[in-house]
């Protein structure tokens, strides 16, 4: 048998349009990763927190998907700025063949920077007028 290739570009992919339900993890270490599991348990636990918590602010209930997603942005970093030989060094040692990725991965780090910055700062954002306002704006 064969060992499979790990496409970087689409792992980058997966973890930055996916990352928050944990599809790269399972795209990589297989359906026993932990981790994988713990961000797809963001999504019914914000939806648990939402019904449960109709009167919290979104940032309250959403905290476990966001905290999620945040995690996935940084992932998305790590798995698109790795060298190319250490990824095939980790991934891929035994497929025979070399990852050689281009531009694909390089406007998805910029997106990713756009997303996980926005992201983050929003977040912020929203938990400072919470904080200092009491939500008096939204």
């Amino acid at each position: 048998m064969t060992p499979t290739h790990k496409n970087k570009t689409l792992a980058a992919l997966l973890s930055f349009l996916l990352g928050a339900a944990g599809l790269h993890r399972f795209y990589l270490r297989g359906l026993g990763d932990l981790w994988g599991w713990l961000h797809f348990s963001s999504l019914p636990a914000t939806a648990a927190l939402i019904a449960a918590l109709p009167d919290q602010p979104l940032l309250v209930t959403a905290a476990p998907l966001l905290l999620s997603m945040l995690a996935a942005s940084i992932e998305t970093f790590v798995i698109g700025l790795m060298p190319d030989e250490q990824w095939d060094a980790r991934w891929n040692p035994d497929s025979g063949r070399q990852t050689s990725s281009r531009w694909p991965v390089a406007v998805l780090m910029v997106a990713n920077l756009f997303y996980g910055a926005t992201l983050l700062l929003t977040i912020l954002a929203r938990a400072l007028d919470l904080m200092l306002t009491g939500g008096a704006y939204g």
